[in-house]
């Protein structure tokens, strides 16, 4: 058996699968005062963790086309918003793809905007009065 020279053995190489990850890479916490965490009520923070979490193990497409009505995911129409012009804090490539939503709980802590690029969803907007819409 060969000696390992004193060489942190490394990790196992998982498999590629296309469940669901979340990035916060283009989080916008500054652009938009209707999107920050200051709006946030106490518990926010915690119920959307929950939600991440629950929704990590999905498949991009069961998401996508899941119609439950405790997840309300679905792709937005920027002109039926309060934002027509959509993301503005990211450039013009970005902004060129479909804009998603998804429900943290039923009507209590609002909506996450952002978009996918394969299995990734990007956080744009975090959404806690559901204010996109009003």
């Amino acid at each position: 058996m060969p000696k390992s020279h004193g060489k942190i053995p490394q990790p196992e190489v998982k498999q590629f699968d296309d469940s669901l990850v979340f990035s916060f890479k283009h989080l916008d916490l500054a652009t938009n005062p209707k999107f920050t965490l200051d709006r946030c009520r106490e518990g926010y923070l915690s119920k959307l963790l929950e939600r991440l979490k629950a929704l990590h193990g999905f498949k991009v497409s069961e998401l996508k086309h899941n119609k439950s009505k405790s997840l309300r995911c679905h792709s937005l129409d920027w002109n039926a918003t309060t934002e027509p012009g959509g993301f503005r804090c990211l450039n013009d490539q970005l902004r060129s793809l479909p804009a998603w939503q998804f429900e943290v709980s039923s009507n209590e802590h609002g909506r996450v905007h952002g978009f996918f690029i394969d299995q990734t969803f990007f956080v744009v907007w975090v959404d806690p009065e559901h204010r996109l819409y009003q």
